[in-house]
């Protein structure tokens, strides 16, 4: 009997183990469906140990590929910062360590390290709005003696989830100076051909009247030239005088911007009548502000000299006004119907010699019956560029874009709200 319940017994527990066993080989079948592994015709525990052992090879794979990553990070020529959901210091590499002199800067708090508002808003927008955003600003610090310098930094904020922030952090100081030196340069030898110019100019003039009719075209082009010359050199001094111009010290005094705009397009009516270009105004029929009349006009006729210039005939240029009392500022909108911008060069329309042709092609204006126009700008690219530090003398900014309806140039400026 004995016998009897042993062999039940060992009969029970081999249908158990082989049920068991079954059941663990369906699993193993299950997970291995989720993968490619060769050979498929070998046996689930063969496959299994195949699978191991390519997950280990990835897995050191991904090891290596870390490493790499991280001492790319770590020896980057820009500095780097992620931060995490408590604002506390997760990365931060050597350039980043060297720019702000921190030596232990991992788990402390981000603020700890860098006292600067305009970074510590920049990663809040970015981990609120979960997108990338950039900022420019001057970053102020102490030096070892005491003293509060300021250096000027570009910071741009990625969001990696999770509630981690990165941030590259470029030092603009080298550039600045750069930038400071070129415009300087410039001016210098700007302020040096002006008297050179003004006796060639002088010359030409007196030869135009005295060379046969024979040569005398080829004294109009010599003098044309030595007019665009100077032109130029009158904007690059005028750009210099201007970026030199703090808007505290700008002498203002009240105006009508709509009594503007309009004498500003009628300046220009011989080239708008010349492509058969009409204006059209939207806005209110007055708008009394403070502000210097003649940059101004010269921001407006600037802005309508590309607009016509960049029209095809028988097209409008549109401007408009509008007013944000709340917000302070007043938008003033210019628009023409051209090719607009090409996109790449969008950030770079406002720079000094800046002519972008590879879209935004010039419509020829025809001339009269001497075929001559009135000149207005050099041509050189710096219109935009005095059109920008105009309005910054005025405390304000300006954006450019393509209109996505007239797909022209769209032109915004802003500025700020002042009583006359």
């Amino acid at each position: 009997m004995e016998l009897i319940f042993l062999g039940v017994g060992l009969l029970l527990g081999l249908a158990v183990w082989f049920w068991q066993w079954q059941q663990v080989q369906h699993a193993v079948e299950t997970i291995l469906e989720q993968y490619t592994v060769r050979p498929c015709k070998s046996s689930p525990w063969q496959r299994l140990q195949t699978l191991l052992s390519q997950q280990l090879q990835e897995q050191e794979r991904c090891r290596q590929q870390l490493l790499r990553s991280q001492k790319l990070v770590e020896y980057a020529p820009i500095a780097y910062f992620e931060v995490d959901e408590a604002d506390c210091v997760v990365c931060c590499n050597a350039a980043a360590r060297s720019l702000f002199g921190c030596a232990h800067p991992q788990g402390r708090l981000f603020l700890e390290l860098v006292r600067s508002y305009e970074l510590d808003c920049l990663i809040e927008e970015v981990r609120h709005e979960e997108t990338m955003r950039e900022q420019e600003w001057l970053y102020a610090y102490l030096t070892p003696t005491g003293q509060t310098k300021r250096k000027p930094l570009r910071a741009r904020g990625l969001f990696l989830g999770e509630g981690h922030v990165g941030v590259f952090i470029e030092d603009c100081e080298e550039t600045v100076r750069l930038r400071d030196e070129r415009d300087r340069w410039a001016a210098d030898v700007a302020h040096e051909l002006k008297t050179p110019l003004t006796s060639l100019r002088l010359v030409a003039e007196t030869l135009q009247q005295r060379v046969p009719e024979s040569l005398r075209d080829w004294v109009d082009r010599l003098l044309e030239e030595i007019i665009r010359l100077s032109l130029l050199v009158q904007e690059l001094l005028e750009l210099n005088r201007l970026s030199h111009t703090p808007a505290d010290s700008l002498e203002r005094h009240p105006l009508d911007l709509v009594k503007l705009i309009d004498t500003a397009w009628q300046s220009l009516a011989p080239l708008a009548k010349a492509k058969n270009i009409h204006h059209e105004y939207t806005g209110p029929e007055q708008f009394p502000y403070c502000g210097n009349e003649s940059q101004l006009f010269r921001l407006l006729v600037n802005l309508y000299d590309n607009a016509i210039k960049y029209s095809p005939v028988g097209s409008r240029v549109y401007t408009r006004l509008v007013s944000d009392r709340e917000g302070g500022y007043l938008c003033l909108e210019v628009i023409d119907t051209g090719s607009g911008f090409p996109p790449k060069d969008l950030p770079h329309v406002f720079e000094r010699f800046y002519r972008a042709q590879a879209r935004r092609h010039r419509f020829v204006i025809p001339t009269d019956s001497e075929g001559r126009m009135p000149p207005i700008g050099s041509g050189s690219g710096l219109g935009l560029a005095i059109a920008r530090q105009i309005v910054e003398c005025h405390g304000g900014y300006m954006q450019a874009a393509n209109h996505p309806h007239y797909g022209g140039a769209w032109l915004r400026i802003y500025l700020p709200l002042i009583s006359p």
